[in-house]
Parts: C-alpha cells; sequence; structure tokens
C-alpha cells in the first residue's frame, strides 16, 4: 500500500488508480480536488444583495400579456422541457420522527403530548403526527399495508401502538418512506386517487409546457436503484393524467454518474480510506447533476424541486408565472441571438457596437470593465461577443420569510466584476460581521425556480462545463462508520454551476413556492385538500 498522504505525489497506490478508471474518474481530477481541501478556495464577496430596481425586476403588467405569448409559441413549438431532480431521498423529511422512533419507545401518546408541551421537538412532531395521521395523503395505503399483517390502523391508533405504525411506514416490509425519493411519497389528497410530489410535476408541466402535438417533454433525475419503481409509477398514471388535456408524456430519465463523485479526506487532509484500504468517494451534491442537465442538449429547459408542489387549487399562479419566466426569457434570447448574429456578421461597425453597447448595459444592466470605453474596437466587439454567447437563467425569486437557502446577491468576481449571483450560507466567510450583515439583509430568497435557455446563436448546445466556477465548492463534516471525515460537494447547480450565465432575478408571488421540508409540513393548509 502506498503512502497515505495527499501532500506529495506518491500517496496514490496502482490500486487507487485502478479504482479510479472503474469509476470513470481521472487522477488528475483527483488530485486537483485533494488540493482544494489542503487550500479552499476563498469565500464569495458579497458586494450588496439584490433588491427590487437593484439587480432583481418586477414585470409590469403591461408586459406580461407579450410574456405569455412569446411562452404559447415556443412551448408549441416543442422547445421546452421540464428537469427535475428527484433523486434526494426522503430521510430529512422524517429526522424527527425517527429520532423519536429510537429514543422514546415506551412513551404512549399521552407521554408524548406531555413531553410535548415542555417543548421536547421530537416528542411534539410525533404527537401532531399522530394526532393528524388521517389528513395524510399516504394514510389509506398505510392502512393497507398493516391489514396485511392482521392489524387495523385505527385500532393501534386508540391503543397508543405508534411505534408499530411508524415501523410500518418509514422501513420495509412496510411503504419504507424514510428511504424512497420524495418524488414517491403520496403528498396530495384527491377524490380519485391521491397524488405523489412526481404526479404533481406532471400535471403541471401538462399546463406549462404541452407543444401544439400534445407532447409534455420531462426529465428527472433519480437515485441508482429507484429508476424501475418511478417508470412502474408512470406507466401506470401517463394515460390518467394525459387524458385530461390531450397530453402524451415523453419522460426520461437519469442518474448522478459515479464519475463526479468526489473523494473524501479526514480531519488531518489526508484521502480517507475505507477499512480495505479503497478510496472513499462520496456524491459531488446536486452541482453533480450539471452532467445532466448539459448531456439533455435541450433547448429550453425548466428546473425545480421535486418537493415544491402544489395541489390543483392552489396551481394557478405556479402555472402563471411559470409562463411569464418562460415568455421573459424567450425574449431576451431572441434579442441576444439578433444582436450576436449582426456582430458575427456586420463586425466591429462603430453604430453597431455603439447599439450592442446600450443594449447590454443598459437594457440587459449586465456588468463590463471600468476601461471598455478606451478599448478599440475590436476588443469591445469581442468582449460583447463572448459575454453575450453565453447559457442564459431567469430565476423566480420570492420576498424573504426566513427560509433557510440561498437568494439573490450581487458578488465581485474574479475580474473585479459585480455580477448577480444565487448565494448559499455555506458560500459567505462566518467570521466576517460585514459579510454576514450583508446575507442577513437579503430581501428575497430562491426558491429554485428557473428556466434556462441551453443553445447559442447558431442553434449548438453550449458545454456548460465551460461557464462553471470550479472553485464554488463546498466543504462540509461528515462521517462515515463512525469516524469523522471532510466531504468535497461540487459547485452547486444553480450556484457556482451556473456562475458565469447570463442571469436575470424576476420577483414572483411566494404562493408559488411551497417545499415540503419535514412530514409536518403536508399538514400546512397549502397541501391539504380543502379550501384556504
Amino acid at each position: 500500500m502506498g503512502k497515505n498522504n495527499g501532500n506529495d505525489d506518491s500517496w496514490l497506490t496502482s490500486e487507487d488508480l485502478s479504482q479510479l478508471k472503474a469509476l470513470g474518474i481521472s487522477e488528475s481530477k483527483v488530485r486537483e480536488q485533494i488540493a482544494l481541501y489542503q487550500n479552499p478556495p476563498a469565500r464569495l464577496t458579497i458586494d450588496r444583495p439584490c433588491t427590487l430596481g437593484d439587480g432583481i425586476e418586477r414585470i409590469p403588467s403591461e408586459q406580461i400579456t407579450r410574456c405569455l405569448r412569446e411562452q404559447e409559441k415556443a412551448a408549441d413549438q416543442g422547445r421546452f422541457l421540464k428537469f427535475v431532480p428527484a433523486s434526494g431521498a426522503a430521510s430529512r423529511m422524517f429526522q424527527t420522527l425517527l429520532q423519536g422512533y429510537y429514543d422514546l419507545p415506551a412513551l404512549g401518546l399521552k407521554d408524548l403530548g406531555q413531553r410535548a408541551e415542555k417543548g421536547d421537538q421530537p416528542a411534539g412532531e410525533a404527537h401532531r403526527f399522530f394526532e393528524s395521521l388521517d389528513r395524510f395523503a399516504f394514510y389509506e395505503d398505510l392502512g393497507k399495508r398493516l391489514a396485511q399483517g392482521g392489524y387495523a390502523l385505527e385500532d393501534l391508533r386508540r391503543q397508543g401502538k405508534w411505534q408499530l405504525i411508524l415501523e410500518t411506514l418509514l422501513f420495509q416490509p412496510g411503504l419504507n418512506y424514510s428511504q424512497l425519493p420524495k418524488g414517491l411519497l403520496k403528498f396530495h389528497l384527491y377524490p380519485q386517487r391521491s397524488r405523489t410530489a412526481f404526479e404533481e410535476h406532471l400535471v403541471e408541466a401538462a399546463e406549462t409546457i404541452k407543444d401544439d402535438r400534445g407532447i409534455c417533454r420531462l426529465h428527472l433525475t433519480v437515485a441508482p436503484g429507484f429508476e424501475d419503481a418511478f417508470i412502474r409509477l408512470f406507466e401506470e398514471v401517463r394515460h390518467f393524467y394525459g387524458g385530461h388535456g390531450g397530453c402524451r408524456f415523453e419522460v426520461s430519465w437519469s442518474s448522478q454518474n459515479p464519475a463526479t463523485d468526489t473523494p473524501a479526506v479526514d480531519l488531518k487532509l489526508r484521502p480517507f480510506r475505507e477499512k480495505d484500504g479503497r478510496l472513499h468517494f462520496r456524491p459531488g451534491g446536486h452541482g453533480a447533476l450539471l452532467a445532466n442537465l448539459n448531456d439533455l442538449n435541450g433547448d429550453l429547459v425548466y428546473l425545480k424541486n421535486i418537493d415544491n408542489v402544489l395541489p390543483d387549487r392552489l396551481k394557478g399562479p405556479t402555472i402563471l408565472w411559470k409562463k411569464i419566466l418562460g415568455g421573459y426569457l424567450v425574449q431576451v434570447q431572441q434579442e441576444v441571438h439578433t444582436y450576436l448574429e449582426r456582430l458575427t456578421a456586420e463586425g466591429n461597425h462603430p453604430d453597431l457596437l455603439k447599439e450592442v453597447r446600450e443594449f447590454y448595459f443598459e437594457r440587459l444592466k449586465l456588468p463590463g470593465p471600468v476601461p471598455f470605453n478606451q478599448w478599440d474596437l475590436k476588443e469591445q466587439e469581442g468582449f460583447l461577443i463572448r459575454k453575450l454567447n453565453r447559457p442564459i437563467r431567469v430565476c423566480g425569486m420570492v420576498k424573504n420569510e426566513g427560509e433557510p437557502g440561498g437568494g439573490p446577491f450581487w458578488v465581485v468576481d474574479k475580474e473585479g466584476f459585480l455580477t448577480p449571483q444565487i448565494v448559499e450560507m455555506a458560500q459567505v466567510d462566518p467570521h466576517s460581521p460585514e459579510q454576514q450583515a450583508l446575507w442577513a439583509a437579503a430581501t428575497h430568497f430562491n426558491p429554485v425556480d428557473l428556466v434556462c435557455a441551453l443553445r447559442d446563436f447558431q442553434g449548438r448546445p453550449f458545454e456548460l462545463q465551460r461557464h462553471v466556477d470550479p472553485e464554488a465548492v463546498f466543504i462540509t463534516r461528515k462521517s462515515q462508520e463512525g469516524r469523522a471525515l471532510k466531504a468535497l460537494e461540487l459547485p452547486g447547480l444553480w450556484n457556482g454551476g451556473m456562475s458565469d450565465w447570463m442571469t436575470f432575478f424576476i420577483e414572483v408571488p411566494g404562493s408559488t413556492f411551497s417545499p415540503v421540508k419535514t412530514i409536518l409540513d403536508l399538514l400546512k393548509p397549502d397541501h391539504q385538500g380543502d379550501p384556504l
């Protein structure tokens, strides 16, 4: 066995190289990533939060009609696809219930209630869960599974046998909800059938991106081992949902490529090894899905998290603003492509360059170098072509009401330009009171509601990896079999993964954002069947 040390070039063994080859990971990539642990990149420098009129746009009512018209035209042409990261397990949704299952085994419902009154969070969540059990969309499935074992769900509730109920809900051979992807969990009750999060995305897509032939295209990233479960569910429901609006769904699937996994290190920054001596790799976070998005060679792509869905009675604003954002993107792309075509055809004519400069700096309000006006025409032309010929994203932003997660900020990039970026808390220096104060001053929040343009003015797909900030990684503390380690997450899909994209932030109503992060979120009025 070679040296287990990342500080020289001799630590990779022949066995390591064979392991890397099998995973499809290059030796140079692993060395680069180990070096990032040893010399972490500097944190982002926030200049100020993006606010209305300063980085965030509110679309005037008179422009909405045009946005809707442009979106509908592009949708009819079959240009849109919906991309849904759906590989995350639901374990975090049930974290407190799992804690209660293991830590509070002897307590009855009355005891749970008493502990809840004293501020015990696991007891409180378990108590509320059982008090409201029949309001969950999976209630019927849970009762059927218990009946297969000879139990009646309501009898168990009356008897306070909540551990058996939890066991059947969370683990195999029960419903196994704690290990399933969120997309396969039943979220909402309807008269005909309860819907999973995946089914709600089908309905939303049918209302948003169906083309003039009735085709509606979606792509989901799923965890290895669960693709068959998604396919079975899709085959079961495709005609049920398609039949309502003459829609034919075309759904494709992919998993995170093992070649995007990253090596872990121990607390002394040495490559972390399994007990058998093999290097320990971990999934690279949602930033790894940029490769999946790239491989689609898509045109216009909506991107939205799997758990941010609403029942039909509340979908109206979501559908409307999906279309508005898509139409805004189509308009920007048309203008950008027109100017790129003219620049490449007509060259650096002074009048044309003046027109493009005004478009870039005043219409799009994009950043540029201070000495730009002192450059010769060839330099100006090169800069404008380079900056306009990039992927474009339009990002919905909701008012900040204390949700955990990232938000829109003006950030100083490596060239000293101010650029609009979606920033996560982990990217902000925790030891800088000034940076933390700017973070806390954010007025808007990122709900992950994006629509992206992925082809250049000649119709060719962009190589998305060319527009990533490779230093925008996340280093986190984890454990493996009781041993502490540090893990490296790739630049986030909508953070560093899109840092060099042309970016526009648009304010959208808070009514379009209602994620399900814990099981009790499904008890909120937004996710219940009764009218508000």
